[in-house]
């Protein structure tokens, strides 16, 4: 029979508070102290359905916090500072390699929070009623989170694998997005919630870009005022709930990433552009170890997350505004394009950009969404999507690094059905 840990209902309590203040959670006695299992029925009370959608959040809150970092890393974001150990950046991931050895943690976290927030959506759904489930802002969350767990699985990973099924094409992640964000979108609107229609209709915008449906992801993103932001919440409860990327560079007791020697170096000295803030002034500061050959390196703090609570964006209206200006950079209007992303920079008092062809137009376009996505662990999936699709202009030379996080060794070893 299917059962639950008892950790694991603790966690669903802890989160229900850290999101949720108000509500009490009495399914069970959360202060036992029997390591062993329970009966996963438990939980299917509606007391408990504030904690189940909550820790679906968290869950895809921590797998964020994972890719985020290591794939910035790879994309170039974020510089090495020498550190390899717990919140360092490993040899191989240093070089551009996301290999099977290395990238264990990135994929359980990713797929523990895809099953939990589609769980959550199920058992919400039996407790309710179909009734009161077809108009529920909890079913309607678990579905948003559902949503952008599987988005985060397809721009990430480079196989699809569900419940130790066989290995699929990693698109099967941004198909099964698309559903829970359309369903989302039904249930949100009959609850009366704006905020998770407009979640929900922008996630699906960036999963129909993503499966290359022009068409559908501009129509999404019409309807989302530019300055719309749906944003991933962290907290100082415990280390696992901090933001990695602030903590891993935040001085003390890390100084494992710097922002030097990447593309926003220098362009961010150059523009001083807010969306991608970081602090060289302490140019005495090195990182914490040598660097191969380089040695110490110069470390410069990023400020986009200056704190252990800063939340990552899953979403934006600024990022609607590129999908609607690459849609029409795909159709040929370079102009047209161009008259989108100026918009966004005039507001910010930054120099418009210019460009005499299709090739220059891309490489604005894609310059731009990596300055708008800055460490929101979207870039490696914009890299895997252009390249698939033959776009041209190259904004950053990933040559010679992976463009996805490997499925690991222990889902190879463990699952009879995957066939590499």
């Amino acid at each position: 029979m299917t059962s639950i840990t008892i950790q694991a209902v603790r966690r669903f309590a802890r989160n229900a508070t850290l999101l949720v203040p108000a509500l009490a959670f009495v399914a069970c006695d959360v202060h036992v102290t029997n390591p062993g299992p329970i009966q996963a029925t438990f939980l299917d009370n509606k007391n408990a359905l504030g904690a189940i959608v909550n820790g679906a959040g968290r869950n895809l809150a921590e797998a964020i916090n994972w890719t985020s970092y290591t794939g910035g890393a790879v994309a170039r974001e974020i510089f090495p500072a020498g550190s390899t150990g717990s919140f360092g950046i490993t040899v191989q991931q240093q070089s551009g390699k996301l290999t099977i050895d290395e990238v264990g943690t990135h994929w359980n976290q990713s797929q523990q929070a895809r099953w939990t927030a589609e769980d959550a959506v199920t058992r919400t759904k039996g407790i309710l009623g179909a009734t009161d489930a077809a108009k529920s802002v909890q079913v309607a969350q678990a579905l948003v989170w559902a949503g952008y767990a599987n988005r985060h699985l397809g721009e990430n990973f480079c196989e699809g694998v569900i419940d130790g099924g066989a290995k699929q094409l990693y698109t099967v992640y941004f198909d099964r997005a698309e559903a829970n964000f359309t369903e989302a979108i039904t249930v949100a609107t009959a609850a009366g919630n704006a905020s998770l229609i407009s979640a929900a209709t922008a996630g699906r915008a960036s999963v129909r870009l993503l499966k290359n449906n022009l068409t559908g992801a501009v129509a999404d993103a019409a309807g989302i005022v530019s300055t719309f932001t749906y944003k991933m919440p962290y907290f100082i409860t415990d280390l696992d709930q901090y933001n990695r990327i602030y903590w891993a560079g935040a001085n003390q007791p890390y100084r494992a990433h710097t922002v030097w020697n990447t593309y926003y170096d220098a362009y961010r000295k150059t523009t001083r552009d807010p969306r991608v803030p970081f602090d060289s002034s302490a140019t005495q500061l090195q990182g914490d170890a040598a660097v191969g050959s380089l040695g110490k390196v110069r470390w410069y703090f990023q400020t986009k997350y200056a704190a252990q609570t800063s939340a990552i964006t899953l979403s934006s209206g600024w990022e609607m505004r590129l999908i609607e200006a690459e849609a029409k950079l795909v159709g040929g209007d370079i102009a047209g394009s161009l008259a989108i992303l100026n918009a966004r920079r005039t507001g910010l008092a930054l120099a418009p950009l210019t460009a005499a062809n299709a090739t220059e137009g891309w490489v604005a376009l894609k310059r731009e969404r990596g300055i708008e996505t800055w460490l929101e662990s979207r870039r490696l999936g914009d890299f895997r999507r252009w390249a698939a699709l033959s776009r041209p202009g190259a904004s950053d030379d990933m040559t010679g690094r992976d463009m996805c996080f490997s499925t690991p060794l222990t889902e190879r070893e463990t699952n009879p059905n995957y066939v590499p």
